[in-house]
């Protein structure tokens, strides 16, 4: 069966009151719009016709604004507030600062450890019992043979010395104690020029004369340079070796010379080595230099420390700190300080509980610590943490309590609408204009239509109904 369009009942299209009402409804958003587009204006038109004033009157007011602007920031926090977004508080207090300076170092030779070993005589060498650098000696251990046509001269020279000494012990007592002097200036002269008692000793005993000399070593250490070779040709005064002993180095380290007033000699050091982990070493500052490096702006400083076990090298890399010296100062948390690249600002708790920012200045600086010169007292409770989210709090009511004294605006909240239907905003009112929106009158739900039954129809209405017809263009079907 086919369904036919009936004319007499149209498809029914969307109503009218629908449609109204989608208009009233988006007549309140495009009125907020454009109250929030005349806000933005008269600000922006407020910023660029401010009275300018010259650089010297700026910072003039800017200057004697600070603590009026410092004080708007105050800003109050309830105790939830305060601990939803985790403020805490801290005393300023008075006392010395624990704080440690940290450098580093080089290990080097104590050059009060250092020994040079020259021949006072000439001669030849003529056999080197320690033939590189590096080795490690004792004292008293053979270094090198010399040959010296001198040393062999005044060899003999005692000899007789001796001799005759002995056979005039039963002559005059002059002659016995010029026999004696005699002996004497004979020993004295090898004695001068190093060679050791017990050779001495030994070639009176045997009476003979020995061809070449042994030098010893005066000390125990390793040596760190070696001069000549077998064979070679000595000059008195020439060096052959040089001897350092290792058992006591010196470490020296580069300090800031803002660090310098808080350097104390025989402070305690401690120092730990990259080549031995775990290796941690002591010592004391045992001078300080007097010169300011002028590329570094550092100063060295001079730590003696033991060295058991010979373990550390000179040249060996340190890093090394030690406690700074302080007297009482007053101080806070780092954490409390707020930095804004021109001042340095803390947040004041005042006894009836408003935070009030206030600058500061500040002087040495721990890991945990900053000195404060000026702005606060002993006694004053800081913000020490969250101290960012305080201070955007601060900046947020200042900016509102600023906007509010602007002519023809008014920024406090809203009060909450009391009716379902949202109530104006107050800051959307402008002299002279009613920005209020309307009023949506309420939706009445349509009764359902009841359809009448349709009367059969007659020859008198089948004729009146096709005239009808006509006359709007209709055209009744056929067999009606």
């Amino acid at each position: 069966m086919t369904t036919q369009h009936d004319p007499l009942n149209p498809a029914p299209e969307s109503s009218p009151f629908q449609t109204g009402n989608r208009r009233r409804l988006s007549r309140p958003v495009a009125v907020m719009g454009f109250v929030g587009v005349l806000a933005i204006a008269a600000i922006v038109t407020w910023y660029f016709s401010r009275p300018s004033a010259s650089p010297a009157e700026s910072a003039a007011h800017n200057h004697a604004a600070t603590p009026t602007s410092d004080s708007a920031r105050a800003v109050m926090l309830s105790t939830e507030a305060a601990r939803r977004i985790g403020v805490t508080y801290a005393p300023v207090i008075l006392g010395p600062l624990d704080r440690v300076v940290r450098t580093v170092g080089i290990v080097t030779y104590d050059e009060t450890m250092l020994k040079s070993v020259t021949a006072r005589v000439d001669g030849w060498v003529d056999q080197l019992h320690v033939n590189f650098t590096g080795q490690a000696v004792r004292v008293g251990e053979p270094l090198f043979d010399l040959y010296s046509p001198m040393v062999v001269a005044a060899q003999q020279e005692l000899l007789l010395a001796r001799r005759l000494n002995r056979d005039l012990s039963t002559g005059t007592s002059e002659a016995v104690q010029s026999s004696d002097d005699l002996l004497q200036s004979a020993r004295r002269r090898l004695l001068y020029w190093e060679i050791p008692p017990d050779q001495i000793r030994q070639i009176e005993e045997s009476g003979e004369i020995r061809k070449t000399v042994t030098f010893r070593s005066p000390v125990s250490g390793v040596v760190i340079e070696k001069s000549v070779l077998a064979g070679q040709r000595l000059m008195a005064g020439e060096a052959v070796y040089r001897i350092a002993d290792l058992s006591i180095v010196w470490l020296d380290g580069e300090v800031y010379e803002r660090d310098l007033p808080s350097v104390r000699l025989g402070g305690q050091v401690v120092a730990e080595f990259q080549a031995l982990p775990g290796d941690i070493r002591t010592g004391r500052i045992s001078y300080i230099y007097p010169t300011i490096n002028p590329e570094t702006r550092t100063a060295r400083v001079r730590v003696t420390l033991a060295n058991p076990g010979l373990l550390l090298k000179p040249g060996m890399y340190s890093t090394f700190s030690f406690a700074a010296a302080s007297e009482p100062v007053l101080s806070v948390p780092r954490s409390a300080i707020l930095s804004t690249g021109k001042r340095n600002l803390v947040f004041v708790k005042m006894p009836d509980g408003m935070l009030v920012p206030r600058e500061v200045s500040l002087g040495q600086a721990t890991d945990d610590r900053l000195e404060i010169l000026a702005g606060l007292v002993v006694g004053d409770t800081v913000v020490s943490s969250a101290t960012f989210l305080v201070d955007a709090e601060s900046n947020l009511g200042s900016l509102l309590g600023g906007m509010g004294n602007m002519p023809g605006m008014d920024v406090t909240a809203p009060a909450a609408p009391a009716a379902p239907p949202p109530a104006a905003d107050p800051g959307s009112s402008m002299p002279g204009m009613d920005m209020t929106a309307p009023k949506v009158p309420p939706v009445a739900k349509p009764s359902p239509r009841r359809v009448a039954p349709t009367p059969a129809p007659t020859k008198d209405s089948t004729k009146a109904k096709a005239a009808e017809n006509e006359h709007t263009g209709h055209k009744m079907p056929e067999g009606s």
